[in-house]
């Protein structure tokens, strides 16, 4: 059983990672990387293997199918390194997690291992749930499997607590609230007005405040908060130009200007479920007796300076993936991002640092794109034919509308349909992506690449700059290094001196 679950286990990875999966801790990742686990732990303690016996396989894999799946061999050394790597960070942890486990089984009461417990050994020792309930199977025990996922959900609560961005203290836009505007026939807002640049008119369906609570206006948000100094409230209109965070891109700030004329800023706008929820702090109205209700006709004004700021960098977003697949492979995913108006900053695969070559090449094609002057187009498309684009880029995991936005860079969006299996359209960037962008490349006028790190095992991340804040770099690098020229000329006695009065040559 245990041999043919490792043999199992090692063609399900090659497979995998040749196909440009690999381990880790969401949706198909993760799936590999508890079969990576559950395979490396039954080898070293059922089978008695040695640490790193479980990569060593991989070569056998690549010559039984290499013959039918030239893919296993072109990555035989992605694929072995991925294992490699995975296999020793577990294996920093098994053993301990063993003997965890052998003393939880131990004191087991009712023949049930606690799901506290269960969370414990995934949380501190990195063993899947299955795992540890094939380990209890084993010695005739069970695992609370209940309890486990309750366990898992209060530690997903405290993480979204502490990273959910809120228009103020308490204030959530979730199931409860969406719920409550779906049992009230309440229509879904219509966001289309985003992809434009003008203000619009709108009406007030709802006010939201903390705990999920419906109110009429603000002025019983203000009451009901008893004189505190913020008074979180949101607000759902029929319509709106606000873009709602999503994607990656930030939300849109700006302002909702009431009948009379006073005003309450915009300071974040979230979507659930269809519904646009625009953040505000009602303490701070232009008027502080003037308050806003349901029923009002307000006019919605976008901060577009600011969103001026944030359209180039998402843009640009598209462009590095593509530069990124086209200087490292195709192996390269994209793992996650955010587009703030100061930078993005970009997430991807990759078995290792990207060198300062390979960067350089990255962040030429990204200048080039800017010179050259790139036409943006996007259009809804059916999804089905919009996933025949040859070079199209989407996220894995992720579900997608049908019909689903496409917007491409380069080819036009009507040739790329009319031509979808076309080679040269892997010289295009083509995402699925509901943002908003520039009209052309031109128009971000700069591009500058800030850093790359990494940020988890196999995923890399890099911040980037365009406009005005890319010039700024490129100038201060230019001008480091033209200090660094001039002090590499300077005579050793007067270097020191050098270095005392300029600021770049103590860096």
């Amino acid at each position: 059983m245990a041999y043919r679950v490792v043999a199992d286990h090692i063609r399900t990875l090659s497979f995998s990672i040749a196909d440009g999966a690999r381990p880790g801790n969401d949706g198909r990742d993760y799936v590999l990387r508890r079969v990576l686990r559950r395979a490396v732990r039954y080898g070293r303690e059922v089978l008695g293997g040695k640490e790193g016996f479980f990569a060593q396989l991989v070569d056998i894999v690549v010559k039984t199918f290499g013959g039918a799946y030239s893919e296993l061999v072109s990555a035989r050394d992605r694929i072995h390194s991925i294992i490699a790597e995975e296999e020793a960070s577990f294996s920093r942890t098994l053993l301990k997690g063993i003997e965890r486990f052998k003393k939880l089984a131990a004191s087991a009461e009712n023949g049930t291992i606690s799901g506290t417990d269960a969370f414990l050994l995934w949380d501190s020792f990195g063993f899947p749930v299955d795992l540890t309930q094939l380990m209890a199977e084993e010695q005739g025990l069970k695992v609370d499997a209940a309890g486990f996922e309750a366990a898992m959900e209060d530690a997903r609560q405290r993480s979204r607590t502490a990273g959910k961005k809120t228009g103020g203290a308490g204030l959530r836009f979730e199931a409860e609230a969406t719920g409550w505007l779906q049992g009230k026939s309440i229509p879904l807002t219509n966001d289309a007005p985003k992809y434009g640049e003008s203000d619009v008119t709108a009406k007030v369906l709802a006010i939201l405040t903390p705990g999920s609570t419906f109110v009429d206006s603000t002025a019983a948000a203000v009451e009901a908060a008893s004189n505190a100094e913020q008074v979180p409230v949101g607000f759902l209109l029929d319509t709106t130009s606000f873009y709602a965070e999503q994607g990656g891109q930030v939300g849109d700030t700006g302002s909702l200007v009431g009948p009379s004329g006073a005003s309450l800023n915009i300071t974040d706008c979230q979507v659930a479920a269809g519904y646009v929820l625009h953040m505000a702090d009602a303490a701070t109205c232009s008027n502080r007796s003037i308050h806003f209700s349901v029923g009002d006709t307000v006019t919605v004004k976008v901060d577009y300076s600011r969103r001026g700021k944030i359209v180039p960098n998402h843009t640009f977003t598209h462009v590095l993936n593509w530069a990124l697949r086209e200087v490292l492979g195709g192996h390269v995913d994209q793992k996650g991002s955010i587009v703030l108006p100061d930078k993005l900053r970009f997430d991807f695969s990759n078995n290792g640092p990207v060198d300062a070559g390979q960067l350089t090449r990255v962040e030429a094609l990204c200048k080039d794109w800017v010179s050259s002057g790139r036409p943006v187009s996007s259009k809804e498309v059916p999804l089905n034919q919009a996933k025949n684009i040859k070079g199209l880029r989407a996220v894995f995991g992720e579900v997608y509308p049908d019909p689903v936005r496409v917007v491409a860079i380069g080819k036009l969006i009507g040739d790329l349909l009319l031509s979808p299996k076309a080679d040269d359209n892997m010289a295009s960037s083509v995402e699925f992506c509901g943002g908003t962008h520039l009209k052309n490349t031109a128009e971000a006028r700069a591009f500058a690449l800030l850093s790359e790190e990494g940020i988890a095992k196999g995923v890399r991340r890099i911040v980037a700059v365009t406009a005005d804040d890319a010039a700024a770099a490129i100038a201060e690098g230019e001008a480091f290094m033209q200090h660094v020229e001039a002090a590499a000329a300077l005579p050793d006695a007067e270097l020191d001196k050098a270095s005392s009065d300029n600021h770049y040559l103590k860096l």
